[in-house]
């Protein structure tokens, strides 16, 4: 069982060996998150964060192109049709450039946060640690090497 009460099926240690297999790790954890979550997504750059979070947003049935958000803060999808698990709408949110959290809250974070039929996706969450939900999941990202991934899911 994971920490939403959903039996996935995942353990929680994976290693990834290619873009595709970090891509379909995303995928996985995509149809069994529920609406209303937090994924905080930790890792260096080059950890994989965004392509983990495609293969996340193309299971979701986002519309492409998937970039990371890095300049724009937030970028939201708006999915055709609510998942399975009520998700409707997707906020990806890189909080790389963000040097005080409070700006964080100013752009909306606390609304996407209770949206309940949202899902947050938090790139560099340490940034706005003290801003995230007590319920936050995190996946944590390491690379070991060219195409190796370390993913921990928990």
């Amino acid at each position: 069982m994971d920490e939403m009460g959903k039996d996935t099926g995942m353990d929680t240690d994976h290693i990834t060996h290619s873009t595709e297999e970090t891509r379909a790790l995303g995928a996985t954890l995509a149809r069994d998150i529920l609406s209303g979550s937090v994924l905080a997504l930790r890792g260096d750059l080059g950890a994989g964060k965004t392509t983990f979070v495609q293969g996340l947003l193309e299971e979701l049935g986002a519309e492409k192109p998937f970039v990371s958000p890095t300049f724009v803060i937030m970028k939201e999808y708006d999915l055709a049709a609510p998942t399975t698990t009520g998700i409707a709408r997707v906020y990806h949110v890189d909080a790389y450039r963000i040097d005080d959290p409070a700006d964080m809250e100013k752009l909306g974070f606390d609304e996407w946060c209770a949206d309940p039929e949202g899902l947050v996706l938090v790139e560099w969450p340490e940034k706005i640690a003290n801003l995230l939900p007590e319920n936050t999941k995190t996946v944590s990202l390491r690379w070991l090497s060219d195409t190796d991934r370390e993913i921990v899911i928990g």
